[in-house]
């Protein structure tokens, strides 16, 4: 079983900054990809970032600059920075990690409880 602990978000001013981390545990478990996603009520889900275990990292277009995400594979931990805050990043940032057991080659999707993320003056 894998499990999430999201950590970092909270209410910041426009213009600060702010870094969420997810620590990623399960016994026997590789994470192949681990990232972000974010979610405004009444819309989808969208993607904020993934990276991979080659550290491989792909972002939404509109946060590119903004946003950098990074992973230590040795904590099975991502993390997301988050630059330059606007109100509109106010949203819930979700975690996302997908994985597979060792030996195995089915992927898995799992998904964090989600951090508030609120950018107001």
């Amino acid at each position: 079983q894998v499990q999430l602990a999201e950590s970092g978000g909270g209410l910041v001013q426009p213009g600060e900054s702010l870094r969420l981390s997810c620590a990623a545990a399960g016994t026997g478990i590789i994470f192949t990809s681990m990232g972000w996603y974010r979610q405004v009520p009444g819309k989808e889900r969208e993607l904020v970032a993934d990276i991979t275990m080659g550290m491989m990292t792909n972002y939404a277009d509109s946060l590119k600059g903004r946003f950098t995400s990074s992973r230590d594979n040795a904590k099975n931990t991502v993390y997301l920075q988050m630059n330059s805050l606007k109100p509109e990043d106010t949203v819930v940032y979700y975690c996302w990690v997908q994985y597979r057991r060792t030996l195995e080659l089915r992927s898995t999707n799992c998904w964090g409880q989600g951090n508030q993320v609120t950018v107001s003056s």
